[in-house]
């Protein structure tokens, strides 16, 4: 009775260490009640651990009848199942006070053992019956061990059955019965009776419903001490067998499935933890199932075979070592032809791999290997599990990041785009829990994929990266190291604004607003943000972000301008009106073709809603704070939107355009907080060190900011604050922040008079100092400042005009630049009052005076272009002047008194003379440089005034249009961005698009490159024009781009270098310069435009040149130019022999039509040589020595001059590569920025010693006439196009060169020199420098 107390009471208390009474000479007496897990093990009773006997039946005692205990009467079936349940209750009591070492019990009871084994009890229907039965039949194996009564077979598979059965019972913990459940439990386990089976034949079946049953029968309602129990009880099992087979292996393996996982959390971990009990027994058997399934492919050897990689990753985040032997198996795997199963394996392998504390990868490297070469696999599902899984690696293992960035950059260029996003997204995941985790070429792929082709991968790399800078750099969250790492990011979001796509644009901006400098800020916060970020941008960035306002301005400036049309009366001429600003505001907003009919929409609603015009008119107001506009934003969308409708495409396009023209950054408090930093910086109190700019560079780029922002929110600006700390800034040192502040009172100031009388007596005695002896800059911006904001304007003029007119002296030219740029501007913007003394100023004092003397001799070191510091003071106020004179020009608007006339033929002349108009060799090559530009762009401004742009010959514009081809690559350059500048903005004419046709001519790839950008653009921009304004078919002539074409022949016709018509290097060169143009206009077959240039160009050769209408060879040469183009245009059109539309117009100043009866018929372009511009002839054997083609200019005579022929080969070979350092020669001096560009300087190279070893200065090029042949010279110019590579230019680099007097511009020329300039006489000389060239040509041989 005392066991039974004991364990009943411990069982309900849920202390379960009582445990029955064994082998007596195992466990005493005072053992009885020591806690199970403080019993040395030894004591434990095992029943296997002596070999377990089946003996013969044992003969009952006595008679064989049955003995119960006393006070038990016989239980036979004919009793009630109560009256059962109580007998049983005391037989069990009986059994459980009995020892092993009780022998006369044991036999006494043996009947009652084998009675209580009967059918009757195993299959009895009360489970209560079956409960204690089952308690009694354990005690018996605990009191008979190891001697088992039971000698049957099927008799022992029949109890443990049904002892198993019974072991459902502990499902239910709060079952009365559930102390018994326990107790029988508990025994079972403690003396491992189930250890007897291992003899029988089918024990696996009892073992597999036992460990069922287990499984099953766990919850969460069970405590630490059944679920030790029940480990025990299995963990014996496996431990002590001979093997696992694969059924109960599966039984084990079943609750690790995700399923079966989620069903039963207790489940799973009573397997987890039995296998890691057992890891060392049952990995053999772990390894043999996998091993059949996956290598040998025996799916049918267990149900779980579809769930291998499951278990897999479970059993390897239990133990690795259960897995031992099976990793091996799965780079097997990965080289599946499946691909499905590959993509299983490497799904697997990412979680192992990745898993937080796996060592895998360092323990496995084959198969980390093989791992990393799925990155490259041929499935597309594949590659991109791969990168998915690189996030979780690169957060969890730092290490593998070397072993990964390879794999992943190859990645970032997969053709998939859905690969290259998730390679972004992966990087930036990392990036953003820790930018340690990703290196420099990890943050450059994604910097490289921000232009990557598809709107989607370009949008994740610009908002990560966005992220990215917002986390680091603005809110500091780890650091200084950490934000100077992507220091990069600011400027490459900005850069992307210069993209094409409205797309990016509008990414651009919102990343700004939200990222960069985020407008939920207060306003002090905010605009320290963004005054230390614009200090911090590049130049690049700067221009974009300035760009970026500008648009925005553009933009609120349509949407005034729609509204004030809502203000005026229906009609149709107001319709077409709004319809323009409709298509121009469309055209800023993505999907041009759905946002113009949203926009239209919007137009409705507007025209409908009085209160949405008021809100929108408010929005775009210049007094408009941020804080109203986010309320206008949040009052016209809420009146746009519409509850039932999910999604509203029509809302979307709208909050587009409210995003771009809200003024969420700047208003006027925004001003002033920038002004106070601006003023602490000036003070040195600000926080410029901390935030890594100087003091400088934070005032510099502070004015540079406000000047900007002056430009887009003058209303802004009108505080006397604002404008006392602006006048502190004009008093200042750095020239660069004088002249911001002047024009930001130029851009702002309209009210100072009116309103601020103080800044006014204040400011006007600045201005005027400013005018009078500032820099040139500050001189400009001051003139205008004073037109722009005061009334007595003429006044004030005239008090500058009158001291600086009597203080000219051209012999103290360094005093001389500021007045001279003072006048022009002056006379610019007053010219009915300042024309009249200008012009005495101009006849007696710039020209005559001025231009036509030079007082100093320049630096003769042969350069070809240097800095404006080493610019001679006399040159630069020549320069001044050839401006002073446009100025004056564009201020009179006419020429009644011939005055342009005179200007424009003193401009040519200073091209013709290469920019020496005294042509005494007093000026230097860079000198003479600055002055061709000059005269060039002088030209091309007139130009853009009709009444000048009238006068201009042919021959003048053909001059100014040679410039573009200047031996100088900075000439070059800054002339090209002239051009296309005012070119686009449609402000000077077609004729001047021609022009670019010549940079088919240019060495330098980039400048070629260069041209055709601007072709482009320039073309683009004329079709939008005339798209958009139905007015411009009126004036189709002058702004059609195919009207660009007679020009262009016209221009080639009169080259210089097109001496010989019938020659194929020249006519190579017409073809190329013809295609050049002709490939942009022929992109598109829009309304046959081929069929009318083709048009065009045959009523051309039904024409007369006008410039030289009797001269038979220049006609001539203009016929074969149109053969040229007509051969191209054949060549690369089928749809060219189409009717045209229309006829073609022809510029009457360039051609002369003729009669009707004139026919033009004759094929100028020989047979032989339309074959070789179609396929091409064999080049020969390069000629370093060149002859230069002259220009003539009717009243100017063609003079040859012999000067003393220099070695010093020019510096054309430079040109080639401009931007490249180590094409220079190596004795040329540094490189140096110009003023206009930041490309490096033409350097010259060295001279080399003639035979007499003497060193003979560099000359001026001689231009011989058209007729006469000349000998070889050495020239400056442009080299042939062979010389673009750095092989040739290198060769060109010591080509000879010759002397003379120039006339127009110099380029060295493609053709060899012709035969009959042999028999011209040479001086000694010259025979010297022939022999010099020979000895140059073998060198390069």
């Amino acid at each position: 009775m005392f066991l039974y107390a004991q364990a009943t009471k411990l069982a309900a208390t849920g202390d379960t260490s009582f445990v029955p009474k064994t082998k007596a000479n195992l466990c005493q007496t005072n053992e009885l009640t020591r806690p199970t897990s403080e019993r040395p093990v030894e004591d434990r009773v095992d029943c296997r651990s002596t070999s377990m006997e089946f003996p013969q039946q044992q003969k009952p005692a006595g008679d064989g009848k049955i003995t119960y205990p006393p006070g038990v009467k016989e239980i036979t079936d004919k009793i009630s199942n109560d009256e059962m349940v109580k007998r049983l209750k005391m037989v069990v009591k009986t059994y459980m006070d009995m020892d092993q070492d009780s022998e006369e019990e044991k036999q006494q009871y043996l009947n009652l053992a084998l009675h209580l084994a009967s059918e009757f009890f195993l299959r009895n229907p009360n489970k209560d019956v079956r409960l204690l039965v089952a308690c009694c039949l354990a005690d018996i194996f605990r009191i008979y061990a190891p001697e088992a009564p039971y000698t049957s077979h099927d008799k022992l598979k029949d109890i443990f059955l049904f002892i198993t059965r019974q072991l459902k019972g502990l499902e239910d913990t709060k079952s009365p019965q559930f102390n018994r459940y326990f107790y029988l439990l508990e025994n079972l386990a403690w003396v491992k009776s189930y250890n007897i089976c291992f003899e029988l034949e089918d024990c696996n079946e009892i073992f597999i419903q036992l460990f069922k049953s287990l499984f099953t029968v766990i919850n969460n309602s069970h405590n630490q001490k059944v679920q030790m129990h029940m480990m025990d009880l299995m963990s014996s099992i496996i431990m002590e067998g001979d093997g696992v087979t694969q059924e109960l292996l599966d039984t084990i393996l079943i609750n690790l499935i995700p399923a079966h996982k989620n069903l039963n959390k207790q489940a799973y971990d009573l397997a987890k933890t039995l296998l890691k009990r057992t890891v060392q027994t049952i990995e053999t058997c772990i390894a043999n199932f996998f091993n059949q399934v996956l290598v040998m492919g025996k799916s049918s050897v267990s149900d779980l075979s579809e769930h291998v990689f499951d278990l897999i990753q479970e059993l390897f985040a239990i133990d690795p070592m259960l897995l031992t032997s099976v990793m091996p198996q799965l780079e097997f795997k990965l080289k599946s032809n499946d691909g499905e199963e590959r993509l299983a394996v490497v799904r697997l392998l990412a979680k192992l791999f990745g898993a937080k504390d796996s060592e895998l990868a360092s323990q496995n490297r084959p198969l980390w290997q093989c791992f990393l070469g799925r990155f490259n696999d041929i499935h597309v599902p594949v590659r991109l599990e791969c990168v998915k899984f690189a996030s979780h690696c690169l957060m969890n293992h730092p290490d593998l990041a070397k072993d990964l960035t390879e794999f992943l950059k190859v990645r970032s260029h997969d053709p998939e785009e859905a690969i290259r996003h998730d390679v972004i997204v992966t990087i930036i995941n990392a990036g953003k829990k820790d930018l340690n985790l990703v290196n420099d070429q990890l943050l450059g792929f994604v910097r490289e994929r921000t232009l990557d082709k598809r709107w989607r991968v370009r949008k994740e790399a610009m908002m990560g990266l966005a992220q990215l800078y917002k986390k680091y750099c603005l809110h500091h969250e780890a650091g200084k190291e950490c934000a100077q790492k992507i220091s990069w990011i600011k400027d490459k979001l900005l850069h992307i604004y210069y993209q094409n796509s409205i797309d990016d644009k509008l990414l651009v901006e919102k990343i700004f607003a939200q990222y960069m400098v985020p407008h939920s800020l207060d306003t002090g916060e905010k605009m320290k943000c963004l005054y230390y970020l614009y200090a911090c941008l590049d130049t690049n960035a700067v221009k974009a972000l300035n760009e970026m306002w500008k648009c925005q301005n553009m933009l609120r400036g349509l949407v005034k301008e729609l509204l004030d049309l809502h203000k005026l009366p229906l009609s149709e001429a107001n319709n077409t009106s709004m319809f323009g600003k409709l298509l121009s505001i469309s055209k800023n907003l993505p999907d041009a073709g759905k946002a113009q009919d949203f926009m239209k929409r919007f137009n409705q609603v507007l025209g409908e809603d009085e209160k949405l015009r008021v809100q929108l008119e408010m929005l775009i107001s210049p007094t408009c704070s941020c804080k109203q506009a986010e309320i206008c934003v949040r009052e016209i969308t809420r009146k746009l939107t519409f509850p039932k409708q999910p999604t509203n495409p029509f809302l979307e396009m709208v909050k587009f355009l409210l995003e771009r023209i809200a003024p969420v950054h700047i208003d006027s408090e925004a001003i002033s907080a920038l002004v106070k930093l601006l003023n602490k910086s000036t003070e040195g109190t600000a926080d410029d060190d901390e935030e890594g700019v100087t003091p400088d560079t934070a005032i510099r780029s502070g004015l540079e900011l406000l000047k900007v922002l002056s430009f887009t929110h003058p209303t802004a600006f009108h505080s006397a604050e604002t404008y006392e700390s602006l006048l502190q800034c004009l008093k200042m040192e750095d020239d660069k922040v004088a002249e911001a502040a002047i024009q930001i009172f130029r851009n702002t100031g309209q009210k100072i008079e009116a309103e601020l009388q103080q800044i006014k007596s204040t400011l006007i005695p600045i201005l005027h100092q400013k005018a009078k002896r500032g820099t040139p800059h500050q001189a400009k911006q001051a003139v205008h400042c004073i037109h722009a904001i005061f009334n007595n304007k003429e006044v004030q003029l005239a008090q500058i005009f009158e001291p600086l007119s009597r203080s000219l002296n051209a012999d103290v030219p360094e005093q001389l630049i500021t007045p001279l740029v003072s006048l022009g501007h002056i006379s610019m913007l007053a010219p009915d009052q300042f024309a009249s003394p200008m012009k005495s100023i101009v006849a007696n004092f710039i020209v005559k005076d001025l231009l036509m003397n030079d007082r100093s001799v320049g630096n003769k070191n042969g350069k070809l272009w240097t800095t404006d510091e080493e610019v001679s003071p006399e040159v630069l106020a020549k320069v001044q002047a050839i401006k002073l004179l446009v100025r004056w020009l564009l201020g009179m608007k006419n020429n009644q008194s011939k005055s342009a006339n005179s200007t424009l033929r003193l401009l040519s002349a200073m091209l013709v003379s290469e920019g020496d108009l005294t042509e005494q060799k007093k000026i230097s090559k860079s000198d003479m440089s600055r002055l061709r530009l000059a005269a060039g762009g002088a030209i091309m401004k007139l130009a853009q005034e009709l009444c000048y742009h009238d006068i201009i010959t042919p021959e003048q514009f053909q001059l100014c249009g040679l410039v573009i081809n200047d031996e100088c690559y900075q000439v070059r350059q800054i002339f090209a961005q002239k051009l296309h500048l005012a070119l686009v903005k449609l402000v000077l004419p077609l004729e001047y698009l021609a022009v670019f046709a010549l940079c088919a001519k240019d060495p330098v790839k980039e400048r070629r490159a260069h041209a055709r950008q601007c072709l482009l653009k320039n073309i683009s921009v004329r079709r939008e024009f005339i798209k958009q304004n139905p007015l411009a078919q009126e004036k189709l002539i002058s702004l059609l781009p195919e009207y660009v074409v007679p020009y262009m022949i016209h221009l080639l016709a009169h080259d210089p270098d097109f001496t010989k018509p019938q020659e194929y290097d020249q006519l190579k060169d017409i073809k190329e310069c013809l295609w050049f143009m002709l490939e942009v206009l022929m992109t598109k077959n829009e309304n046959n435009s081929h069929a009318f240039l083709r048009k065009m160009v045959e009523n051309i050769k039904q024409t007369k040149d006008a410039q030289c209408p009797e001269d038979a060879k220049a006609n001539e040469k203009l016929y074969i130019v149109c053969d040229v183009a007509l051969f191209v245009i054949a060549n690369k059109s089928t749809a060219c022999h189409l009717d045209s539309p229309k006829d073609p117009v022809l510029p009457p100043k360039f051609f002369i039509v003729q009669d009707k009866d004139f026919k033009n018929d004759k094929e100028y372009l020989l047979t032989e040589m339309r074959q070789m511009l179609l396929s091409g002839k064999p080049k020969p054997a390069p000629v370093l020595a060149t002859v230069n083609k002259p220009l003539t200019v009717p009243g100017r005579r063609i003079l040859t001059k012999t000067t003393p022929v220099s070695d010093t080969a020019s510096n054309t070979s430079t040109n080639s590569s401009p931007l490249n350092s180590s094409t220079i020669n190596k004795n040329s001096n540094a490189a140096i920025e110009s003023s206009e560009s930041r490309v490096q300087e033409n350097n010259e190279n060295p001279t080399i010693k003639n035979n007499e070893g003497k060193k003979e200065e560099p000359s001026l090029n001689a231009t011989p006439d058209a007729g006469t042949e000349a000998s070889p010279v050495k020239r400056r110019g442009r080299p042939p196009k062979t010389a673009a590579t750095p092989g040739a230019e290198k060769k060109e680099a010591v080509a000879p060169t010759g002397g003379g007097a120039g006339r127009g511009r110099k380029r060295a020329a493609d053709s060899n020199p012709s035969a009959d300039s042999v028999n011209i006489k040479m001086t000694k000389q010259q025979q010297q420098n022939d022999e010099g060239t020979k000895r140059q040509i073998d060198l390069q041989r």
